[in-house]
Formats: structure tokens, sequence, C-alpha cells
């Protein structure tokens, strides 16, 4: 599939241009062009090694390119964060155990002329209730909103983040999303890379996907989504075998999940009425490829 350049103009965030890194013989990042307009709220998907966390860190300025250019609001990327342009919320990193939460917040902020009131910061966090814990003694998902705070304390106007909420549980995930809703409601604009697809499909205005360092897909949830031709099947079929699911007229693939078969469909009216006549199916959905089965159906090989 060819990559799409989007048109860039000087309203844009982002820009990247031609951008290429290497490592090796390893071609991480291969000619990406992408611009991200102010205010937009863009999910960055790809399988492992399809190049989206290199992408960040030479958006960032962690990494420099081997070809090809990236602005920030019109400034190199280094400048842009010196300035307080951007928030980043990475992995890893960046947290000094020994710091109380509310001390590691206060000295990100002191990095910036100005930057928005600790206390506020931590709030829009969930974390004014950890402020006098010491960041060695938190969870996983606390760390990650140490992340978030030090990502907002400098009031950026784009923030990113990569993999935001791994090692948070699902009301965590929520709870963090929500405070997300209310930064982008200030015309904040955010990239952000998750594996979690409900994720990209729930809070993203545009989705760029990636495989093997280049663009394969962008435009809305929606737009990508359509893409992929064909419906999924879900029934509940006492007895099932897989194989012989899957070797139904108009099915291209079959899987379980729970007590459940999904079955993915090129002719979906086909499988139906195979699956309504040969088997003891019950409670029978059909419904349009979702976003997961865009991002396998485009992200499984074949050529670019």
């Amino acid at each position: 599939m060819p990559q799409k350049t989007r048109k860039t103009t000087t309203a844009d965030a982002v820009r990247l241009t031609g951008l290429t890194k290497r490592f090796g013989a390893v071609t991480a990042v291969d000619g990406v062009d992408l611009g991200i307009d102010k205010g937009e709220v863009v999910a960055l998907l790809g399988p492992n090694g399809a190049g989206k966390s290199t992408t960040i860190d030479l958006l960032l300025g962690l990494a420099r390119p081997d070809a090809g250019t990236v602005t920030v609001y019109d400034l190199p990327p280094d400048r842009a964060v010196a300035a307080g342009r951007v928030g980043a919320m990475l992995q890893s990193g960046g947290l000094l155990p020994d710091l109380t939460v509310g001390e590691m917040v206060t000295l990100a902020a002191s990095l910036y002329r100005t930057h928005r009131p600790v206390p506020e910061v931590l709030e829009r966090a969930g974390l004014d209730d950890l402020s006098k814990r010491r960041v060695g003694r938190l969870s996983g998902g606390q760390r990650q909103r140490v992340r978030f705070a030090m990502a907002l304390v400098a009031d950026p106007d784009l923030i990113v983040l990569d993999e935001p909420t791994t090692g948070l549980d699902v009301e965590a995930r929520r709870a963090f999303w929500t405070a997300m809703r209310a930064e982008t409601a200030k015309g904040r604009t955010v990239l952000f890379a998750t594996h979690y697809l409900d994720e990209a499909d729930a809070y993203a205005d545009r989705v760029v996907l990636m495989r093997q360092g280049q663009v394969i897909a962008d435009g809305s949830p929606a737009h990508v989504k359509s893409l992929v031709s064909g419906r999924t099947i879900r029934a509940t079929v006492p007895g099932a075998h897989l194989a012989e699911l899957a070797g139904l007229p108009g099915v291209d693939r079959a899987e379980t999940r729970g007590s459940t078969v999904l079955l993915t469909c090129t002719d979906s009216d086909a499988a139906l009425r195979a699956l309504l006549t040969r088997t003891q199916a019950r409670d029978v959905e059909v419904s349009a490829h979702g976003l997961e089965d865009a991002f396998l159906a485009l992200t499984a090989g074949g050529t670019r």
C-alpha cells in the first residue's frame, strides 16, 4: 500500500519530511512524511519494530535523523522542548527514587521559565494523595501517573505519549483518558503510541499506522477500518472445531475468545448461511471489521 502524505502548512504542530533513521543494516524509520495539525489527537500504531518509538525519539530530539527533517511549531525539536512547547511521557526513565512525588514534579517544573502550579498538576494526574510518597515506593501504574504529571507541568502545546497506559488497570486507564480529554479540550495537540487499539479507536481523531518504518495508513479510525473489506461473525457454537469453521464458505479466519467463536469473513452472507445450516450456532452477531481487524490485515507481511 502506498504511503499517504498529508499536505503540510505553517499551521502544523509537527512536520516530518523524508524522515529516515538507520541502526546499522536496519532502517527503523524509512522516509516518513507526516504533518500533525494543531489541536489534533493522533494515535501512532504499529506492531513491534514498526518504528513508532524511534519516530517519537526523533520528534523529541532524543535521536538525530540520518536523513530528513523534524520541526515542532516551526522549531527544531530540542528548542521546542527547551521552550516548554512539548511535554513527553515516555515508557521508562526520568524518575529519581529518593524524591517524593511532589519533589519530582517540582523539579521538573523548575526546568521551565513558566509552568503550571504543581498542586494543580498533581490533582490532574491523580497524585494529590501521593505527593509525599517517595517515588521508589510507587507501583508501576503510579509511576506512569508521575510521568504524566511531568509531561503536563510545562503547560505544553504538544503532549507526546509513548504507551501511556502500560501497567494501568482498567479503572486507571479510564481515569487517565478522562484527564487527557480535559487537556485536549484546551486545544492541545496530542500524539500517542499505544498497543491498546480500543484506546486509539475511542480517543484519537486520527490514526497513523506504521509498518517496517513506513506509514501504510493515515486517516480517521473509521477511514482506517474501511480499508479492510468484509465483516465479522461472532457466535456461540457448541462443540466448535476451529479447522471446520475456518473451512466454511466465505470464512478467512476463525478464532475463539472464551466461549465465543469469531469468524473473519470475506463473504459474510455465504459464511452465515453455512454456519446456521451446518452447526448449532446461537447468539449470532454480524458486524463490520473493527480497528483490530484492520490493524492485523494491514500490518501482515506483503509489499509496502
